[in-house]
């Protein structure tokens, strides 16, 4: 089975390492099995040491045929438990109740979309533990004032606790990415915001980004921000922290 370029795939070749990643996901419940998905699971390296979780009523996202295929012949025990299709399709209420655990080695070219999928689904989701490019998982737990510190990094530190675990080598992928990969954790926060409206608040966060290099007073114009503090106004987006953007979506109109 090789690698398609067009899935942006990149098998993980060392067991030592899947074996890390699956035991960074430490979220049970006591006396209770916890829906855990994998998305792409590819040859199944992470697969097989999830299988061995008794607690976990484990399920597979899979959109490759192949790889699907290639399940079911090497890890038999999967067969049941593959969900066909595209991932950032895929209906989690219909196949999973809360607590839902999220693990994988992500797609580079669809990580964006993943999170925000995850996003979408945050009441759901208690943990998940990934695998991403360094350079995007360095940026989702940067703190603000960072140059790299952005949407993502606000919309996730808003609901989750976000942890850099780990970072690895292209040596151990075949084929070997361009970059380094790092492996990150994120937590539901125990105390949520309350936020009853996500899309109004991913979209004020996301006005602020698009225009990073003006001042908010500028950036977010089309916004009443009389309400605003001038001091805030006065600053750019990558300097204003998850409670100043809490702050704007309570007082912007």
């Amino acid at each position: 089975m090789k690698a398609k370029k067009s899935l942006g795939q990149h098998f993980l070749n060392d067991e030592l390492v899947a074996e890390k990643i699956v035991e960074a996901l430490t979220y049970q419940k006591e006396n209770e099995k916890i829906d855990c998905l994998e998305i792409g699971p590819g040859k199944g390296v992470l697969t097989k040491f999830l299988l061995k979780k008794n607690n976990y009523n484990l399920k597979v996202s899979e959109i490759d045929y192949e790889a699907i295929e290639f399940l079911k012949l090497n890890l038999p025990e999967v067969s049941n438990k593959i969900i066909k299709g595209d991932i950032l399709k895929l209906d989690l209420n219909k196949y999973f109740k809360s607590p839902l655990l999220v693990i994988g080695n992500l797609p580079y070219n669809i990580t964006g979309p993943i999170f925000f999928k995850l996003l979408e689904n945050k009441e759901m989701i208690e943990q998940a533990v990934v695998m991403i490019q360094k350079e995007v998982a360095e940026r989702i737990v940067s703190a603000p004032g960072s140059k790299v510190y952005g949407i993502l990094s606000v919309l996730l530190q808003t609901f989750f606790k976000t942890e850099l675990l780990f970072t690895i080598g292209p040596e151990l992928f075949n084929p070997p990415p361009k970059v380094h990969s790092s492996v990150i954790k994120i937590t539901k926060l125990e105390n949520q915001p309350d936020i009853t409206d996500f899309k109004r608040y991913k979209n004020i966060v996301k006005a602020a980004f698009n225009q990073r290099r003006k001042t908010m007073r500028n950036a977010i114009k089309f916004y009443d921000t009389s309400m605003i503090d001038d001091d805030l106004l006065a600053k750019r987006a990558e300097q204003l922290s998850v409670k100043d953007y809490l702050y704007l979506y309570k007082n912007l109109k």
